[in-house]
């Protein structure tokens, strides 16, 4: 295991690098996983330019569109992080619409949105085709560890001082679900690259395993 800092521009460059040269034959389903705070999502958007500039084809999804409706998602309330940790993104929706198809094996037919929150309806995306060398990226948290079939796995982790402090006071009260994540799953321990961002400006690539 190796531990170094790293600039965020330096990170972004060698994870594109690392990416777009594992399986460059097949499709790649990659999850950027972490707590909102810690900046998934903008990591997996700085991914894309990088990894379509060497060849990869690119589809960026995030769990924002891929929640279940408000009927279930919010029904033990709008703030109980139980819910919040076990019953807010639709694993089903997101391996049935995106991850099994962007299998190596798979139709290469992809929704890149299924379901909008703020409306609590379907969403009317058109599915996309994704090429056989493409890339699917997607950001969100707790996608570890449930039996999600990702190929490469990147979890970026804060420490639970910074993780109070960059969180949202609205949000607070979702903590207790990633404490739990971090006890009861573990990602640091098994994802391909962990990165700490308790200050975004000064990473610190954790590699604990090898992408193939």
């Amino acid at each position: 295991m190796q531990i170094r800092p790293i600039s965020p521009e330096r990170l972004v460059a060698e994870l594109a690098d690392r990416l777009a040269g594992t399986g460059p034959q097949r499709r790649l389903r990659v999850a950027v996983d972490g707590p909102p705070a810690a900046g998934p999502g903008t990591l997996a958007d700085a991914l894309v330019d990088p990894l379509r500039a060497q060849g990869r084809p690119v589809l960026r999804i995030t769990t924002d569109d891929f929640l279940r409706p408000a009927s279930l998602r919010l029904e033990y309330g709008r703030t109980n992080p139980d819910a919040y940790y076990t019953g807010w993104l639709d694993e089903s929706a997101l391996r049935r619409e995106v991850l099994d198809p962007a299998a190596p094996s798979g139709s290469g037919r992809l929704l890149p949105a299924f379901w909008d929150a703020r409306t609590d309806r379907a969403t009317r995306a058109d599915h996309v085709t994704l090429p056989p060398n493409g890339v699917v990226l997607v950001s969100g948290a707790f996608l570890l560890g449930g039996g999600l079939p990702f190929d490469v796995t990147v979890h970026l982790v804060l420490s639970p001082a910074a993780l109070t402090r960059r969180t949202a006071p609205e949000w607070r009260w979702t903590l207790p679900a990633f404490t739990r994540y971090a006890e009861e799953v573990a990602p640091a321990g098994f994802a391909d690259v962990v990165v700490r961002v308790d200050d975004p400006r000064h990473p610190a690539l954790v590699e604990s395993g090898q992408l193939n």
